[in-house]
């Protein structure tokens, strides 16, 4: 006996009501492969959408910005200081709750030179093991210590070890602070020479990037300078990140790069 007269006996000995129910699960699948292949190709991805935060931005001008990321150590702070303000380049600065208890000093003086102070969590956790609540409430805690010594109150956000995931994003937007990367790491933690950083910002900077260094790193102070007269030789207008991003309606796309937005 083939396969069809296996399936036509054992069809034979069910009963009206399971017939009945054979018939409606066959049309209730016919009718979802129809809708299926109807529906509009954003109507079949948004599920698997993901979240993400601004890694740049889609700029008509030359604008870059530079942020750095405040951890650890404190000893060059003052001299990245120094340094931007030769040029009267102002810059973002991501610091931990913890760094702030440390060298209040250093916070307020990067505020006094116009720079902008934004939170880089409390206490560097892996955000991608928290709860929801236990996100906001790491980042309300070191806001509230950034605003105690600088007056402002950050609404940028830059995730520990660059780490995040849907529900992370999520929970950082619903408290209207806005999640920030970069595209261009300096890879200045790995104390690359002055050198290897300047070639990896120069040969990958465009107009929107935002560039990655750390403020304690070994050789950024030595890179640094070179780094802000390339920018500026070639025309580059060198912004903070509340500045860089688009404030008014937006997408983001794949990568990471913001647009403004083309709906009504």
């Amino acid at each position: 006996m083939n396969m069809l007269d296996r399936l036509k006996k054992f069809f034979d000995r069910l009963s009206q009501r399971q017939k009945q129910g054979i018939f409606t699960l066959a049309a209730v699948l016919a009718l979802s492969g129809l809708l299926l292949a109807m529906a509009p190709p954003a109507a079949l991805t948004a599920a698997n959408t993901r979240l993400l935060p601004i890694y740049s931005v889609e700029r008509d001008q030359k604008t870059v910005a530079l942020s750095f990321d405040a951890a650890w150590g404190n000893e060059d702070t003052q001299t990245l200081i120094d340094i931007l303000g030769k040029y009267d380049v102002k810059v973002t600065f991501f610091v931990v709750g913890q760094w702030v208890d440390k060298y209040p000093e250093s916070v307020k003086a990067l505020s006094d030179a116009g720079h902008e102070v934004m939170n880089h969590s409390n206490d560097h956790a892996h955000f991608n093991t928290l709860s929801a609540d236990e996100i906001v409430k790491n980042i309300n805690a070191c806001s509230d210590k950034i605003e105690a010594v600088t007056g402002v109150r950050p609404t940028l956000f830059r995730p520990p070890y660059g780490e995040y995931d849907d529900h992370v994003i999520a929970a950082v937007r619903s408290m209207g602070v806005e999640p920030i990367q970069w595209d261009v790491d300096s890879l200045d933690w790995k104390d690359i020479s002055a050198k290897e950083i300047y070639e990896r910002v120069t040969g990958r900077v465009r107009s929107g990037s935002i560039i990655l260094f750390h403020n304690a790193a070994l050789h950024t102070p030595e890179a640094l300078e070179d780094i802000v007269k390339f920018l500026l030789s070639e025309g580059y207008e060198i912004v903070p990140i509340s500045q860089l991003i688009l404030s008014g309606p937006y997408t983001i796309d794949h990568t990471g790069r913001q647009f403004a937005s083309t709906e009504n």
